[in-house]
């Protein structure tokens, strides 16, 4: 997409979306208001967005819904979720259902566009490597993952870390590192983001196989095993 990015802003907070409305536009961000989950869902399908900013909370379809059926049709536009669901398993229920980051409510504008430049430099990604790990091929050009044959849904996110790691195979990779390349170091090093998101990996990649693909090093990082 040439020119300014876009962004499709669903907030049913009218209040809270003509703010977000003005703050992206000064930004530089075209920017599309809906106020309902069915006009979220029904704008987003033509995928002519480069990221997508959802509320959990939305009326006729909640945020997590809309994002769980853009998903399912194929649709891999970046996602942004804002939610005042502070439980982990909330946030984690959000990224599987393919958001590609949160964002807590009450949140802070500056944060807001970083993590959606950040999301939308991560978009542009144009790896061309494949790495193999045992049965487990990451394809970086074609941002595709299959293990023994059989294909893996990731988010943005998702794919970025297990490249990152994958491309690193027997190697410790530091937290630090992850924030650095993943999120360009806009997120905070104390924050559990790093920890939801490696969950939701290893319960995609691993889980359905019986296998152990990312190690915790305690005080290091993780390691992706080269046995696995």
């Amino acid at each position: 997409m040439s020119g300014a990015p876009s962004v499709l802003v669903a907030e049913d907070d009218v209040r809270l979306a003509a703010l977000l409305e003005q703050a992206l536009d000064e930004a530089g961000w075209r920017v599309e208001v809906v106020h309902d989950g069915r006009s979220a869902y029904a704008s987003a399908l033509d995928g002519s967005y480069d990221a997508l900013l959802l509320d959990w909370m939305l009326p006729g379809l909640e945020g997590v819904t809309v994002c769980r059926k853009l998903r399912d049709v194929g649709l891999t536009t970046p996602v942004l979720m804002l939610t005042a669901r502070g439980d982990v398993r909330d946030r984690i229920s959000g990224l599987d259902a393919g958001a590609d980051d949160y964002l807590p409510k009450p949140f802070d504008i500056d944060e807001l566009l970083a993590r959606l430049r950040a999301l939308h430099r991560r978009s542009s990604y144009d790896e061309t490597d494949v790495v193999q790990v045992g049965e487990l091929v990451v394809d970086g050009g074609a941002r595709r993952v299959t293990r023994a044959g059989t294909e893996i849904d990731l988010s943005t996110r998702e794919f970025d870390i297990l490249f990152l790691l994958a491309s690193n195979a027997g190697r410790v990779v530091s937290r630090f590192t992850i924030l650095d390349e993943v999120w360009d170091g806009e997120t905070d090093l104390r924050s559990n983001v790093i920890d939801v998101h490696l969950a939701t990996i290893r319960a995609k990649i691993d889980k359905p196989f019986g296998t152990n693909t990312i190690t915790t090093v305690r005080g290091a990082g993780y390691r992706m095993e080269t046995d696995a």
